[in-house]
């Protein structure tokens, strides 16, 4: 007999400059202010427009469960922003967008996969267990509220090893 609760089933949609509501809404619960890591309603419209750059929307009955950011150009793709507000952690919504993106990665011709995150972010984990390996460091990057800085670590895994692909691209 499994102890473990079933989590509800998990929709992930495509998402549009439409859904900037609902990003804004779980951008505020998922990022502290004090790191300074959000983005702002005006910097994500303005990407959503460019080419190459798609967004990736969780739902659990149909509430807001995270949201995905990303764009690629030529053969590499960059996971601009991931959240998930903390109710809906480790309950597997995270890893379902980051799979989402490697799979939209991987049609649209990227061979790697790589983001920035601030020196700390607990989702390192998850970036870890998905195969991605530190590449850089940008010292002082980010910048919170309260004027301490915090460095930025630049994290890559390839998409087109046939040992590699699975962990990220299965649901």
């Amino acid at each position: 007999m499994s102890t473990q609760a079933a989590h509800p089933p998990l929709d992930l949609l495509t998402g549009t400059a439409a859904d900037l509501g609902e990003v804004m809404q779980t951008m505020d619960a998922a990022f502290e202010p004090r790191f300074g890591e959000a983005w702002t309603r005006s910097q994500c419209a303005g990407i959503l427009v460019l080419p190459g750059v798609w967004l990736v929307l969780a739902r659990i009955d149909g509430e807001p469960a995270g949201f995905a950011l990303a764009r690629s150009v030529m053969d590499e793709a960059e996971l601009l922003l991931l959240a998930v507000p903390p109710a809906q952690r480790r309950a597997g919504v995270g890893r379902a967008l980051l799979a989402a993106i490697g799979e939209e990665a991987c049609a649209r011709g990227a061979e790697r996969l790589h983001l920035e995150m601030r020196d700390g972010n607990p989702a390192l984990f998850l970036y870890r267990q998905s195969g991605f390996d530190e590449v850089g460091r940008r010292p002082r990057y980010y910048r919170g509220r309260d004027g301490r800085a915090h460095d930025a670590i630049t994290l890559a895994r390839m998409l087109t090893s046939e040992r590699l692909i699975p962990d990220i691209v299965t649901l």
